[in-house]
């Protein structure tokens, strides 16, 4: 009898055994069909398809996926219509003394002036990042952490521009975009243009950071509104237009200065422009914002709602077609292209050269 039931036991010990080397054969395989399948034009590969290997919520966990394959860059596959490093929400936390050179340590594949492309796939979408920017180097420092990988993970090439207002006269961050726009569309023809406050972080990949057929809101749901869009024509935080839409509306205003105001004056123009507002789900556009107090310098615009009431009657006046400004310095840093411009004050524009 004991000896039977020793028996039993040794079997069953053996089975266990096959079942572990099998698994361990399994994992293996799936990543090499994984570094095969990048190779086959427009193909998803097959391992990932099936199951993302990732660590719950590390915004980094898929990009140890991201290979350059030994093959020239004009031979490359293009990249899947959907990108299988993309794995849904994330957790954003902000890692204590966190410096821009681990950042950029962790970002390995992103060239000078934040620009990246995948190495294993040619995109099909060129995506602008651009961020108005003053004083914030710590929020910016968060937001690289986790806009690179985000970003990564929709197998975009893309690049990010902080455009920094010079001087200490009232922030104007609607003229700072206009700025943005102008100047990368010189370094190339860009098929999306996103606009990104320095203090929102996305919280899940699934929210794409391509352009719609309409312009989009990309910061439907923030932490500082409950998750919740705070009112319908609500165009703050986060948006995206192509180059056609931005020029179509006139792109933005440049007589805000100060905080608010901006926002809903673009959501009118993109209405009188004959255009409509797309927006992801709820769920999908999530956003954390970064506390903060209001800047030196960035004070209420108590003009701004008369300015309103004036939309409808400016916007072809007050626009791309009439910006003024002065390019001071232009920086290809590590994680992003920085420009510094003069855009003047509220009293205008005097160029010092």
């Amino acid at each position: 009898m004991l000896l039977s039931k020793g028996r039993y036991l040794m079997l069953f010990v053996c089975v266990q055994m096959v079942v572990m080397a099998l698994m361990y054969r399994e994992g293996y395989r799936k990543r090499v069909v994984y570094f095969l399948g990048v190779f086959r034009k427009g193909g998803t590969p097959a391992a990932v398809a099936q199951g993302n290997l990732t660590r719950p919520g590390d915004v980094y966990a898929n990009l140890s996926l991201i290979v350059k394959p030994s093959m020239r860059e004009e031979d490359l596959p293009f990249c899947p219509e959907k990108s299988p490093l993309i794995s849904g929400p994330f957790r954003v936390t902000f890692p204590p003394m966190l410096t821009m050179a681990e950042v950029e340590q962790k970002n390995p594949f992103v060239r000078a002036g934040g620009r990246y492309k995948p190495p294993d796939c040619e995109s099909t979408h060129r995506t602008a990042i651009i961020i108005p920017h003053r004083n914030r180097e710590h929020h910016l420092k968060y937001l690289l952490y986790f806009l690179h990988p985000f970003l990564q993970r929709q197998q975009l090439n893309y690049g990010i521009y902080i455009i920094h207002q010079a001087g200490n006269y009232t922030f104007n961050r609607a003229k700072l975009l206009n700025v943005g726009f102008k100047e990368a569309m010189k370094d190339e023809d860009w098929g999306c243009m996103f606009y990104h406050d320095v203090d929102l972080i996305p919280e899940d990949d699934r929210n794409l950071y391509t352009c719609d057929k309409y312009p989009k809101h990309a910061s439907i749901a923030m932490d500082k509104f409950g998750y919740k869009l705070p009112y319908k024509t609500y165009f703050g935080g986060v948006s995206a237009l192509t180059p056609e839409q931005y020029m179509k509306m006139n792109g933005f205003p440049n007589n805000y200065w100060g905080w608010g105001g901006e926002d809903d004056d673009i959501a009118i123009r993109v209405a009188l422009s004959g255009m409509l507002i797309s927006r992801p789900s709820v769920q999908v556009g999530r956003y954390k914002m970064i506390k903060h107090e209001h800047d030196k310098g960035n004070e209420e615009n108590p003009k701004r709602f008369n300015m309103l009431a004036k939309t409808r009657r400016t916007w072809k006046q007050d626009g791309m077609n009439t910006m003024e400004y002065e390019v001071l310095s232009k920086e290809f840093r590590p994680l992003y292209t920085n420009i510094t411009v003069d855009i003047g004050s509220e009293k205008g524009f005097h160029p010092k050269t």
